[in-house]
């Protein structure tokens, strides 16, 4: 019996299908890729956007909280970029603003400014973020000239945390977190999650602390963590492979 073959079109017009669809997916993984450390950033600004929220609402303990996640997702963003071959000039800028918002204004409202003294103190903690972000460029590669402000900001936040949010305290220890980020010293770049395994452990035992939500584990980790790239900047975290 003869039974007739299929038109050629049925055959070009699923094969054009199939290619577009290949296309397709080709094109959804190429813009996850290009993306996937700018949603970093994003989840960063949010975070620090919700800090600033809850410092307003006077949930300070809350707030710092969502500082100290910002604190692991700004490690993390620049390792993702590197490793999907992603930076961009618009990332660099997300990753600014975001620090900016987590480290600049979320860290200073932690300070809770009640008189003009407060007030002046909050805003040259932010002056001094934005002046380190924008300013401090160290003109050597893998060095930044200043501490970076998340160190700053994670110091700021685990005080608050150990001394039950004593304003002396963390103002006094603010003001020295000012210092060392409009000071000329030199800092490496901290690529934790691209050196030694121990550093990655690290990071990885810093998640586990705020998912446990344990104030004072968490805080004292993250303050040992911050003053040993703070004082001891080349030994410990200079990038290693």
């Amino acid at each position: 019996m003869w039974i007739a073959s299929p038109p050629s079109g049925i055959f070009q017009y699923t094969k054009k299908l199939f290619l577009s669809e290949q296309a397709g997916r080709a094109q959804a993984v190429e813009f996850l890729r290009k993306n996937a450390a700018n949603s970093i950033s994003v989840a960063n600004l949010v975070v620090g956007l919700s800090s600033v929220l809850c410092s307003l609402n006077g949930q300070y303990h809350y707030a710092c909280w969502l500082v100290l996640t910002g604190f692991l997702l700004d490690l993390a963003d620049g390792a993702v970029a590197r490793q999907l071959n992603a930076c961009s000039a618009l990332g660099a800028k997300l990753d600014d603003f975001a620090d900016f918002t987590s480290f600049g204004l979320a860290t200073g409202l932690l300070l809770q400014a009640h008189g003009i003294l407060d007030s002046l103190l909050v805003i040259v903690y932010v002056l001094a973020v934005f002046a380190r972000l924008c300013f401090f460029s160290s003109g050597m590669p893998f060095m930044y000239r200043g501490l970076p402000c998340p160190y700053g900001a994670s110091v700021v936040a685990s005080t608050y945390f150990l001394t039950g949010g004593h304003l002396v305290a963390m103002r006094l220890v603010a003001i020295v977190m000012i210092l060392f980020m409009v000071d000329q010293g030199f800092y490496p770049h901290d690529k934790v999650l691209e050196s030694q395994h121990w550093k990655k452990v690290v990071f990885g035992v810093g998640i586990l602390a705020l998912l446990f939500h344990a104030s004072f584990p968490a805080s004292v980790y993250f303050l040992i963590w911050s003053t040993s790239y703070i004082f001891f900047p080349n030994a410990l975290w200079r990038c290693k492979v």
